[in-house]
């Protein structure tokens, strides 16, 4: 069975910084392509989750979307099944549920359940 456990959320100032975790189990973790995504509050399709950031385990850059980009740095480690999100320089827009995906060719994607993370004075 295959789990997905994000950590590492919480509340925060603008400008502070977190750092996210997705442990995962029940997977090859090294075949899957691993992403963050995160959904605002009232947005309740998975369709509306936005990626924000994902790595491969190949070598390849990652990806980040252009509005975490040089704030947020995604890595992984494939001898511990981690998963992480290290984000700086947060701002209230960075406030959402985010989530860790994985991902393996056209296979059916398998989601954590989500950690919040909020940005506010």
């Amino acid at each position: 069975q295959v789990h997905l456990v994000e950590s590492g959320g919480g509340l925060v100032h603008p400008g502070g910084s977190l750092t996210l975790s997705c442990a995962a189990s029940g997977i090859t973790f090294r075949r899957y392509y691993m992403s963050w995504y995160r959904q605002t509050p009232g947005e309740g399709r998975v369709e509306e989750r936005e990626l924000v950031a994902g790595i491969s385990s190949v070598g390849a850059p990652p990806y980040y979307d252009h509005s975490v980009k040089g704030r947020f740095t995604i890595s992984r480690d494939d001898a511990d099944n981690m998963l992480y999100l290290q984000m700086d320089n947060l701002n209230p827009s960075d406030t959402a549920i985010y989530y860790c995906n994985a991902k393996a060719g056209v296979d059916k994607p398998f989601w954590g359940q989500g950690t919040q993370v909020t940005v506010s004075t």
